[in-house]
């Protein structure tokens, strides 16, 4: 019975991970935009690498879902 319980903590942690990765998300575009504010001519750049940092971020947070999903169901 008590390993049931640690399936639904460990669901719980790994959706933890979704949270946190919307607050790096915020975080990398916060910068980038105070970046461009910054430094108007290096605005492609920027933009470029924002992008590419908030996919990677947004990855960690469907990874940590998908987890979750497979330890409640499993």
């Amino acid at each position: 019975m008590e390993m049931e319980g640690m399936k639904f903590v460990g669901a719980g942690i790994a959706v933890f991970t979704g949270a946190l990765s919307g607050l790096g998300e915020s975080y990398i575009c916060s910068h980038a935009i105070d970046g461009m504010a910054r430094n108007p001519e290096m605005f492609s750049k920027l933009r470029t690498a924002m992008i590419l940092g908030c996919a990677l971020d947004e990855t960690t947070g469907i990874y940590g879902l998908v987890v979750a999903i497979l330890c409640l169901v499993l």
